[in-house]
């Protein structure tokens, strides 16, 4: 199926690993020009020089997004470079662990900070460009906004806000034609992921643990799955799709645990 995305300019935060990377790819591969915004260049220009050496193009901007500033002047220097903008694609952020028995004032505002304040900022930052193009917005989420966590309130309560957000931005920019949906991400495996593992005192039987929760397959999403279903939300494909939050995690959020057999 050809998604219509070639020479389409999409603007991915955090795209240098995990998640982002793997929509950077996918992107690239459907002939779309995707820009890395992350905030260190190293990292950006490796996964752009892999893809340009597979004959693809896609380009970076280092910035650091926690910073209002950055943000204006990254999706500035896009324009400059490419001169449109069709898609942005929020995706940056931690799980930080600011928690509530622990976590301060300052810490908690930081977390939004890395976690929801750059997501309103680029998306305003890139809304004239993406009113001439009638682009779309892509959220990436997590399944803690609605399932909790423990430990990590900045990051929940960022998580909520996405899905908010999504739904808000969904009704104010339907005059412009502008789509806008979220992923919502569960149980994926990514470099983040397996840091945060080898934390465990026993990874590998953690790792066990998890992937026998999820239902579909037992196993856990990949990032390739994550960006093959951002790719359709970003295309015409997916033309009458809006205001949707998407669960790509195999099941694991809502289905009856009952169904995991032990």
């Amino acid at each position: 199926m050809d998604l219509g995305l070639k020479d389409k300019v999409v603007v991915v935060t955090g795209g240098a690993k995990g998640i982002g990377e793997g929509i950077v790819k996918m992107l690239a591969e459907e002939g779309a020009i995707p820009v890395i915004i992350g905030r260190k260049e190293s990292d950006n220009l490796k996964v752009v020089h892999a893809l340009q050496q597979r004959g693809l193009q896609a380009g970076q901007v280092e910035a650091e997004l926690s910073e209002p500033l950055a943000c204006r002047n990254a999706v500035a220097t896009v324009l400059a470079t490419y001169g449109r903008i069709d898609g942005l694609v929020n995706n940056a952020g931690v799980n930080d662990g600011v928690s509530l028995s622990s976590g301060t004032y300052e810490g908690f505002i930081s977390s939004l900070h890395k976690n929801v304040v750059h997501y309103f900022l680029m998306a305003q930052e890139c809304l004239d460009a993406l009113k001439a193009s009638k682009g779309s917005i892509l959220n990436i989420g997590s399944k803690v906004a609605e399932t909790g966590q423990g430990g990590t309130s900045g990051y929940a309560a960022s998580n909520g806000a996405r899905n908010a957000l999504t739904r808000e931005w969904a009704v104010d920019l339907l005059p412009f034609g502008i789509r806008v949906n979220a992923i919502i991400v569960a149980e994926c495996f990514t470099p983040l992921y397996q840091t945060w593992i080898n934390t465990m005192e026993n990874p590998e039987e953690k790792l066990k643990s998890i992937t026998a929760k999820i239902p579909l397959g037992n196993r856990m999403t990949t990032a390739a799955e994550i960006a093959q279903t951002a790719v359709f939300l970003l295309s015409d494909q997916s033309s009458h799709t809006t205001g949707q939050l998407l669960n790509v995690d195999g099941g694991y959020v809502h289905l009856d645990r009952a169904i995991n057999k032990d």
